[in-house]
């Protein structure tokens, strides 16, 4: 199979997640005041494109707060660095079992399932220009954990996202998640140009071997936007893997807490350290508007005070 390199990536720098990883890194950031401030160190470093979660700031723990949001995209905005914002809109989709024996009643603790309007609200309010939307439901690692997102919920989030002038971001972990994406294109709910990351190595969805990834990028339409990552140590080789295959570049501390071994990253040097890869193999980075252009994003100025 000949190589179908992209020489003009972009770089997403995935900030900081809603995984238990801020208790094992002290550069994971937290506050709003801190997920802003390392979006906006990863633009400086070479990303176009920063995608953030938000978390309580006291406990670190995942949130869904809209004015956590807000407070994170106003100081991005208020900025005087350039770059494309792309919320989750994947949160409120968490079921939580009880044991195998008794999966009912559900963990009331970890079980966190909200309705469309709910899980996309911070989106309506902050208009940021990108959010994601997971393609599907998924066993994850956790004993008792599904990741649950069902056509009929993909579908009203999906035209929500579509109404508000939101570009999504079509999540997909496996290869029935883009077997749907194409269903919503289908059906009128997502629009062209699709855009597309595929997450690689998460369990239980698709490994993170080159068999399953080129399966995923064979059946990605040639004219979709696509970029890829893996978690943990094959964070890098993917960086590389993507570029090679046609694709973007997605890197952070969501998907991964370590610069080498023994050293733990912060996103900016994670974003210099894919920067370095790709444009070493002949690439030059895109910018934030030429993204814009390329996505038919639009911008929001920042709201007056």
């Amino acid at each position: 199979m000949p190589l179908t390199v992209n020489l003009n990536p972009f770089i997403t720098c995935a900030v900081t997640g809603s995984g238990s990883s801020q208790d094992r890194s002290p550069h994971v950031p937290r506050s709003p005041e801190q997920i802003a401030a390392s979006a906006i160190d990863a633009a400086r470093a070479g990303a176009a494109v920063v995608h953030c979660h938000v978390r309580e700031p006291d406990s670190g723990a995942p949130s869904r707060r809209p004015e956590l949001y807000r407070e994170v995209i106003d100081r991005i905005r208020d900025s005087e660095i350039d770059v494309v914002v792309n919320f989750t809109a994947g949160m409120g989709g968490d079921l939580v079992f009880g044991d195998s024996e008794n999966p009912l009643p559900l963990n009331e603790a970890g079980t966190d399932m909200a309705g469309a309007t709910e899980r996309i609200a911070h989106v309506a309010e902050c208009l940021p220009e990108i959010c994601t939307l997971d393609c599907g439901t998924m066993n994850f690692a956790e004993a008792d954990y599904v990741m649950t997102n069902t056509p009929g919920m993909l579908r009203a989030m999906g035209q929500m996202m579509t109404d508000l002038g939101v570009r999504p971001e079509i999540e997909v972990f496996e290869t029935g998640h883009l077997w749907f994406a194409k269903r919503l294109v289908e059906e009128g709910i997502i629009q062209d140009p699709v855009m597309i990351q595929m997450c690689m190595g998460i369990p239980w969805g698709a490994p993170d071997d080159l068999n399953t990834f080129m399966a995923m990028v064979n059946n990605t339409p040639d004219n979709w936007t696509f970029s890829a990552f893996s978690i943990g140590r094959n964070e890098m080789p993917y960086a590389a893997a993507a570029m090679l295959a046609g694709g973007n570049v997605r890197v952070g501390l969501e998907d991964n807490l370590w610069l080498e071994k023994g050293k733990l990253a912060t996103n900016a040097q994670l974003v210099e350290k894919a920067a370095t890869i790709v444009t070493n193999m002949g690439a030059t980075l895109m910018s934030p508007a030429e993204v814009r252009e390329k996505l038919q994003l639009q911008k929001r100025a920042p709201v007056s005070k």
